[in-house]
Parts: C-alpha cells; sequence; structure tokens
C-alpha cells in the first residue's frame, strides 16, 4: 500500500476574521500520486498550497507531512524546514542568474555535483539549450521549464504546482505538461497541482477535488 505523505484534516482559512476563504478541507495524498485540485479563480486554491508550503497559517485544522504535523494550533514549521517544493503562477527566477545558476541554487554538494545534477534537471525538461541564458531572454515556456527544473532538482518527495502552465500557448502546454509528468512517474514524485483548466487537471492527475464554495465538493474522478 502507497505510503500517506500529506494529510489535512478540518483545514480552515480566513485573511478576515469570521470570513473563512475555505473551511474544513480534508484529504490525502498518497506517494507517487498526482492529485489535482480543480475551481475558478477566487476560490482559495493559490492560498491552500500557501498552507502546504507554510507561507500562510490556517485558522484551524491541522497538516501532516509524512505523519509529521507541521501546521497547527500549537505547530508551525517553517517553509524551509518542510522540503516541500513549489512552482508559482508568477515566474520566480532570479533575474541576475542564468538558468543553470537558477536551477543549481538548492542544490546541496559539491560544486561540480551540482552543476551536474543542476545540468540533468534541465534536460529532463529539454532546457539545457538556454542553461546559459538570463530569464529576461527567455520566453514565458522556456522560464517555466526552468522553474520547475529549480524546484525537482534538491528531490522534494513534494512539489506543489500553482496554475504552473496558465500562461503557454496550447502546443506548448500540451508538450510541458506530459513531460512533467513522465518526470514525476520517472521520479515518483508526488504532486498537488491547483488549477481552473479541466484539462490539464484529468490530463495531469490521478484524482481530481473540486473546490468551490469554500469546500471540496466532490472527487471528479479517480484512478
Amino acid at each position: 500500500m502507497a505510503k500517506e505523505v500529506l494529510k489535512i484534516v478540518n483545514l480552515s482559512f480566513a485573511y478576515k476574521k469570521n470570513k473563512d476563504i475555505f473551511s474544513n478541507i480534508n484529504f490525502s495524498l498518497f506517494e507517487g500520486e498526482i492529485l489535482g485540485i480543480l475551481g475558478p479563480s477566487g476560490t482559495g486554491k493559490s492560498s491552500l498550497l500557501r498552507l502546504i508550503a507554510g507561507l500562510e497559517k490556517p485558522s484551524e485544522g491541522e497538516i501532516y507531512y509524512y505523519g509529521n504535523e507541521i501546521s497547527g494550533k500549537n505547530k508551525f514549521l517553517p517553509p524551509h524546514k518542510r522540503g516541500i517544493g513549489l512552482v508559482l503562477q508568477e515566474k520566480v527566477l532570479f533575474p541576475h542568474l542564468n538558468s543553470l545558476e537558477n536551477v543549481k541554487f538548492g542544490i546541496k554538494g559539491s560544486k561540480k555535483d551540482r552543476k551536474e545534477k543542476a545540468l540533468d534537471f534541465l534536460r529532463l525538461l529539454k532546457a539545457e539549450k538556454f542553461s546559459q541564458s538570463f530569464p529576461n531572454s527567455l520566453s514565458g515556456g522556456e522560464q517555466q521549464r526552468v522553474a520547475i527544473a529549480r524546484t525537482l532538482a534538491p528531490e522534494p518527495k513534494l512539489v506543489l504546482l500553482d496554475e504552473p502552465f496558465s500562461s503557454l500557448d496550447k502546443g506548448l502546454r500540451t508538450a510541458l505538461r506530459e513531460e512533467t509528468k513522465e518526470l514525476f512517474r520517472k521520479t515518483n514524485t508526488s504532486c498537488i497541482i491547483v488549477t481552473h483548466d479541466r484539462e490539464d487537471a484529468e490530463i495531469m492527475c490521478d484524482k481530481v477535488l473540486k473546490l468551490e464554495e469554500g469546500k471540496i465538493m466532490e472527487a471528479l474522478f479517480s484512478s
């Protein structure tokens, strides 16, 4: 039986007192599973990822990672200690570093090992040809490939993707989501992807939950 990577228990979140973005969210994610959270803009999908990553604190409820509580009433593990990868919708590459240096940034080890590992991940995402290019000279799709490579290079067990393909044209979107899915399968990486695009969810995910009106409404499908 697959190991439980993430467990969300009665999770609620509000920016303003007495006005929940969502409430009593419950679900689990298992090793190697790709889970989709589908819903329109403004439903709290990105906030849910920020809570899991440790960029926000929940109003109520707990988050468990491999059985250890990382967010709760009396427990809060900071983001850098969680070891969870996050790819945001907006590109967050360091503008003063080329693609290779961006990917090397989070990798530990010797200079040679870091370079080899960074190049491996750029190759996996078909991005090695612009390893020496700076972000401002790359297209949106190229930047997104580098951002995904940078997130995966430290080999997190869990990766969170926030609308990762929304700014790409259809052809590139199709190619990148297939390559990303294949990479997760190869590395047995668990993933949560939030999106408003049903096609993204159906192609990428093993299971899809719908977030609407502050609640998980239904499981749209499960493989």
